[in-house]
């Protein structure tokens, strides 16, 4: 062919300093982009040959070549694909696949509208311009007859192209590095980038230096390294003997048959967690895992890992690949993995993901909202799977996911609409209950709970007798709170500070959940929110009949005259106008005082901490809802009813407030102080 120079078919000077600064978020991206056309070239060259438009050689072995060469400030991509003809480079370099660039550059040329390019162009090539400052093209066509063409052009417009020399079919793609670029021809630079990028892609990637400094000689019978090839060199003299030159042997950097793409059922646990460790450099076993596997309507492929998650700390770090046909494109792309899914580690593979031309970024489509939602439910389906079908070993693992999936069921509403009966809530006793039995545990018989009643040692409590036993019409009342209760889930944030609230609900024969993550609240928030009639409450929010003594019409009335004169008294010992005092009679009569605060304002007191650490005071807000529980048949509290004026009611009543207080929350540090030094002088009292 006639040698021919020539412009770009661009009609601005704009479009490679377009290319350096925007086109590709990453300068190191474009060993991804030249490495992916060379897998193109040779997979259309296996095409060609299987449907018997070509012949491929019997020794033929599909590879790809990268060359550093840190001397010549070089870096080389070889691949033996399909190559291309002179009227191929025209078409696909010199036209820049088919595309006007006036076009281009009046369009795209707004960084905002860089995800609209997909389609549009197919600029992967001149990625190269990122980092050289020349590039060189030497290809040989499969095509019959074909001549080898030789392609040159140093960033700008123009380029050169002629006759080559190349003798086998495929192309050579030659970068002279920029100054400020040659870190890229560093042997360990880049093989950093190709296993970035390349780890995976489905033909063999080898990687070799040029430089002649790490050559050697020795004589041919000595014996040579695995990883050494070696060429025969010439004697200069005819008596010498043959020597041959060492030259370390390319290394081969990717698997071309990733665990993923193997069907689940040809895959052992060993090489699942071989695979975690590798790509993941993580040496601590997941879980378990979710290997996606999927034709239609869709093709994606994946394996998800369920490491262990702990929300207490702020930053958790979590990994989902994506590939496109085992291509890398990144890290955590928000539009295919949902938000949740982010706090786990794994790979996911969709060849029909439409990505833009730099393919690192997605294009705004339906489609990937499909494919997001795929992935959800199939992680739902499996986790539902497990509940069902592998019960105990699903109980092992949820203390470690269940943030996880609570943090799912808060971001994704059709997510925690399948898990919503595979939800566990550990009890009491450390068992494991979904939401349906949750809701059927604390429906007992009134009269047996009267009747089994323990104080905190263990000890039976014996029940009060009832005055008169006449039907005062209470009964559809007690019916409706009944059913009532049986909607409500009790549940402990502390189990050491709420003791005495366990201890008086196992006498009772009832049960809680213990919630004791920063998750919880507003997790049971949206619980409630989605399933009608359910209610979630604190076993300290409020004191149900079942802890209380049976008690006539006309003993309640009396106790209500009492509770009214000994409210008088507490307020004006603790000098707190606003607190609500109610007497009841207990069962344990070793329980002397309860604090309740209702479940609406504790959690309003909740939020309004958070807005406080974020800059808004509470001002007076926290004691709303509080209520103080005396326990009538306590005898501290019948001293302070019968000795109003007394010396020591003061210091009893503020005890009996800060007992309560206890049980209930910590107290500040001056209450604390006040608490202990009251303790002394009461002791005092009683050594006298």
């Amino acid at each position: 062919m006639a040698a021919k120079t020539g412009s770009l078919s661009i009609n601005s000077e704009n479009i490679f300093p377009i290319i350096k600064k925007w086109l590709y978020s990453d300068h190191d991206i474009f060993y991804r982009e030249l490495i992916s056309n060379g897998c193109d070239a040779i997979t259309k060259l296996k095409k060609l040959d299987m449907i018997g438009e070509y012949t491929l050689p019997d020794d033929y072995k599909a590879k790809i070549e990268v060359v550093v060469d840190s001397e010549k400030k070089t870096l080389t991509f070889k691949d033996n694909g399909l190559g291309m003809t002179a009227e191929e480079v025209e078409e696909y370099i010199n036209q820049i696949a088919f595309s006007g660039a006036t076009d281009f550059l009046e369009k795209y040329k707004d960084k905002s509208n860089a995800d609209q390019i997909i389609g549009h162009f197919g600029l992967g090539f001149y990625s190269a311009f990122m980092v050289a400052e020349e590039v060189h093209i030497d290809t040989l066509s499969y095509k019959a007859d074909a001549k080898p063409v030789h392609w040159e052009c140093d960033g700008g417009t123009e380029f050169s192209m002629e006759e080559g020399e190349r003798s086998e079919v495929g192309t050579t793609i030659t970068l002279f590095l920029t100054d400020d670029c040659l870190e890229f021809c560093n042997e360990y630079k880049a093989r950093e980038v190709i296993k970035k990028y390349c780890s995976f892609m489905p033909t063999e990637i080898y990687l070799s230096k040029a430089d002649t400094k790490e050559t050697q000689t020795i004589n041919a019978d000595e014996k040579l390294d695995t990883d050494t090839v070696v060429e025969t060199v010439k004697p200069e003299k005819e008596d010498e003997p043959e020597k041959l030159k060492i030259v370390k042997r390319p290394e081969l950097l990717n698997d071309t048959h990733p665990l993923w793409m193997k069907n689940p059922s040809e895959c052992t646990k060993e090489e699942y967690l071989e695979f975690y460790r590798k790509v993941f450099q993580d040496y601590k076993e997941p879980l378990f895992w979710i290997h996606l596997n999927m034709d239609y309507p869709f093709n994606l492929k994946g394996i998800l890992y369920f490491p262990k998650i702990n929300m207490e700390y702020e930053s958790i770090e979590g990994t989902i690949k994506l590939y496109n046909n085992q291509v890398f494109i990144a890290d955590n792309i928000k539009e295919v993995i949902p938000e949740f899914l982010m706090l786990l580690k794994g790979v996911i593979d969709c060849p029909d993901l439409p990505l833009n031309v730099s393919r690192s970024a997605l294009q705004n489509d339906g489609f990937v909202k499909k494919i997001s939602d795929y992935i959800s439910k199939k992680v739902a389906d499996k986790l539902a799977g497990m509940c069902k079908t592998e019960k105990e070993e699903y109980e092992k693992y949820w203390d470690d996911i269940s943030p996880f999936i609570k943090f799912g069921c808060l971001k994704d509403d059709k997510f925690c609409e399948k898990m919503t009966d595979y939800i566990l809530f550990k009890n009491l006793d450390g068992n494991y209950l979904t939401l349906p039995e949750c809701l059927e545990v604390n429906k007992i018989d009134p009269d047996e709970a009267e009747e089994s009643a323990v104080d905190e040692n263990g000890n039976k409590v014996e029940a009060e007798v009832v005055d008169g036993g006449q039907d005062d019409g209470t009964a559809d009342e007690d019916a409706e709170a009944e059913e009532k209760k049986e909607k409500t889930i009790y549940y402990v944030t502390d189990e050491q500070q709420q003791s005495q609230y366990i201890n008086m609900f196992r006498a009772a024969k009832m049960d809680a959940v213990v919630l004791t993550h920063n998750i919880d609240q507003p997790f049971i928030s949206q619980l409630e929110s989605k399933n009608e009639g359910i209610k979630f409450q604190r076993i300290d929010a409020d004191l149900t009949d079942t802890f209380k003594s049976k008690t006539s019409k006309k003993a309640a009335e009396e106790m209500q005259a009492q509770a009214e004169k000994i409210a008088g008294i507490m307020k004006k010992a603790l000098k707190k106008e606003k607190l609500e005092v109610k007497v009841e009679k207990l069962k344990n009569k070793k329980i002397s005082s309860l604090l309740t605060l209702s479940e609406e304002s504790r959690r309003m007191q909740d939020m309004m901490k958070m807005y406080s650490m974020n800059g808004m005071g509470l001002g007076d807000f926290g004691s709303e809802g509080e209520t103080l529980i005396l326990n009538a048949n306590h005898p501290l509290v019948q001293y302070v009813t019968a000795h109003q004026d007394g010396e020591h009611v003061q210091m009893i009543c503020e005890q009996l407030y800060d007992l309560a207080k206890l049980q209930h929350a910590p107290l500040s540090s001056e209450d604390m102080t006040k608490f202990i030094a009251r303790s002394n002088d009461i002791m005092l009292l009683l050594a006298k």
